[in-house]
C-alpha cells in the first residue's frame, strides 16, 4: 500500500491511497464468499455458484461495492497512521480506480489540526462576580424544594396548565393514520411545549374520559418530509389527570427535607449552600472568561470538516441521552418538529467554541511546557476509580496506554486553565 499526502487550503489535506491488485482480488473473493450463500442460478445448488459464473451473469462489477468497503475499512486506519497527519475529521472518500486486475485507488479528504498563534493569554482582565445571596434567592430555593417534595395526586377537575395528562393518542393526515403518530398511556406535562404547535393548549379544560380532537399543523421544516407543512388531527383520550400537592411551609417541612428542626435553621442552611454554589459558579465563570479572552486574542483557522465532525459527535451524545430516557431520535424529531440538519446547524456555535477552547489550551500547554507527574496521573485515576467503586490499581491495570495518555492530556489542559485564572486580573 502506498500513501501520498497533498496539502490543501484551510487546513485540509488529501490522502491518495493505492492498494495492490492482489489485495483487491482478495477483497473481491471475500465479498463473493460473504454473498454466495444467497446466490442461486439454474443448474447450481444455492451457495455453490462459482464466482466466475456470477461475474459472467451479472458483470464483473457485482462485487465491487462490497470489496471497496472491505478495503476502505482495512486500509484507511493504516493510511491515517502512515500519513503522519494530526487528522481531526471523518474522511470524505472518493474512489478513483476500482477495476479487476488493477490496483485500487481512492482519495480521503480530511481536516488537519490547525496551528494556533497565541495572543495575550496571561494577565487578561475579567469581571468580578457578586457571590452574595439575597433572601429572595433563599425563598426561591425553598420553593423549589417544596415542588420537588410535592405529592402527585390524581384530580377529578379539568386539565390545567402544569398538570400531567395521561393520554392515548393517534395522529391522522387526510383521515389516514401516519407512522409513529400513536401512543398509549403517555404522560404529557401541559405547558412543557414538548409536543408540536398548540397540541398541549388544546387539552386544557378537558376532563378524564373525554375524547378530544387536537388540530395541529406540522412545521414546514419537519423532519418527516411527508408530514411537513401538513394539517393533522390527533384523536386523544384523557385517561388520568395528575397535579402536584405542595407541602405546608413550616417546621415539619424542614424536618422532612433536612436534618434541621426548624424552618429558620433550614433556611440558613440553604443560604450557606447557595453561597457555596455561587462561589463555585464564580470560579467557573472566571475560568470561562479567562479562556474566552485567550481565544479572542488568538488566531486559528478552523476547517469546516472539523466543525461538522464535532457537531456530529454532539448530536450522537444527545441521541444517547434521549435513548437513555426511552425516546428515539425519530420520536424526538416528530414531537418537536426538529430535524437532524437543523440541530447540527444550531450546534455549530457551541461546537466551534469547544474546538477553539481545546486548541488554545493545548497551545498554552505547549508554550508553557506544562507537565503532569505520574503521581498526579495516579491521583486522577484513583478519583475515577472511586466514582465506579473500583480500586485505583485495578482500574489502572484495565486501562490502555492511550486512555492513560488522554487523562494526562486532560490534566495538562486543566493546568493551563488554572494558569490563566491565576494570572487573570479582576475588574
Amino acid at each position: 500500500m502506498s500513501v501520498q499526502v497533498e496539502t490543501l487550503e484551510k487546513n485540509m489535506a488529501k490522502l491518495t491511497v493505492e492498494i495492490s491488485a492482489d489485495r483487491l482480488e482478495k477483497a473481491l473473493d471475500a465479498a463473493y464468499n460473504k454473498q454466495k450463500k444467497s446466490i442461486s442460478l439454474p443448474g447450481f445448488r444455492k451457495g455453490k455458484v462459482p464466482r466466475a459464473m456470477v461475474e459472467k451473469m451479472y458483470g464483473v462489477e457485482v462485487f465491487y461495492e462490497d470489496a471497496a468497503n472491505i478495503l476502505l475499512q482495512e486500509t484507511y486506519p493504516e493510511a491515517y497512521d502512515e500519513s503522519g497527519l494530526d487528522i481531526v475529521s471523518q474522511p470524505t472518500i472518493d474512489v478513483v480506480q476500482l477495476e479487476k486486475g488493477k490496483s485500487f485507488i481512492y482519495t480521503a479528504e480530511v481536516a488537519v489540526k490547525p496551528e494556533v498563534t497565541l495572543g495575550k493569554y496571561k494577565g487578561v482582565t475579567v469581571t468580578k462576580i457578586d457571590t452574595s445571596v439575597t433572601d429572595e434567592e433563599v425563598d426561591a430555593e425553598v420553593e423549589t424544594q417544596r415542588n420537588n417534595n410535592a405529592r402527585t395526586v390524581s384530580v377529578e377537575r379539568p386539565i390545567e396548565n402544569g398538570d400531567t395528562a395521561v393520554i392515548d393518542f393517534e395522529g391522522f393526515v387526510d383521515d389516514v393514520a401516519f407512522e409513529g403518530g400513536k401512543g398509549e398511556d403517555y404522560p404529557l406535562t401541559i405547558g412543557s411545549h414538548s409536543f408540536i404547535d398548540t397540541f398541549e393548549d388544546q387539552l386544557v379544560g378537558k376532563k378524564v374520559g373525554e375524547e378530544v380532537e387536537v388540530n395541529v399543523t406540522f412545521p414546514e421544516e419537519y423532519q418527516a418530509k411527508e408530514l411537513a407543512g401538513k394539517e393533522a388531527i390527533f384523536k386523544c383520550a384523557v385517561k388520568k389527570i395528575e397535579a402536584k400537592e405542595l407541602p405546608e411551609l413550616d417546621d415539619d417541612f424542614a424536618k422532612d427535607v433536612s436534618e434541621f428542626d426548624t424552618l429558620a435553621e433550614y433556611k440558613e442552611h440553604v443560604k450557606t449552600n447557595l453561597e457555596d454554589k455561587k462561589a463555585d459558579e464564580a470560579k467557573r465563570a472566571k475560568e470561562d472568561a479567562a479562556v474566552d479572552k485567550a481565544i479572542e486574542n488568538a488566531q486559528m483557522d478552523i476547517p469546516e470538516a472539523m466543525l461538522m465532525t464535532q457537531c456530529r459527535q454532539m448530536l450522537d451524545d444527545f441521541s444517547r441521552r434521549m435513548q437513555s430516557q426511552g425516546l428515539s431520535m425519530d420520536q424526538y424529531f416528530q414531537f418537536t418538529g426538529m430535524t437532524a440538519d437543523k440541530m447540527m446547524e444550531d450546534m455549530k456555535p457551541q461546537a466551534l467554541k469547544r474546538i477553539q477552547t481545546r486548541l488554545v489550551l493545548e497551545k498554552v500547554v505547549e508554550v508553557e511546557n506544562v507537565e503532569v507527574s505520574d503521581e498526579k496521573l495516579d491521583e486522577q485515576i484513583n478519583e475515577i476509580a472511586a466514582s465506579y467503586k473500583l480500586e485505583g490499581a485495578k482500574l489502572k491495570e484495565m486501562m490502555g496506554e492511550r486512555e492513560k495518555e488522554q487523562i494526562r492530556e486532560d490534566l495538562k489542559v486543566q493546568a493551563a486553565i488554572d494558569l490563566l485564572v491565576e494570572q487573570a486580573k479582576l475588574a
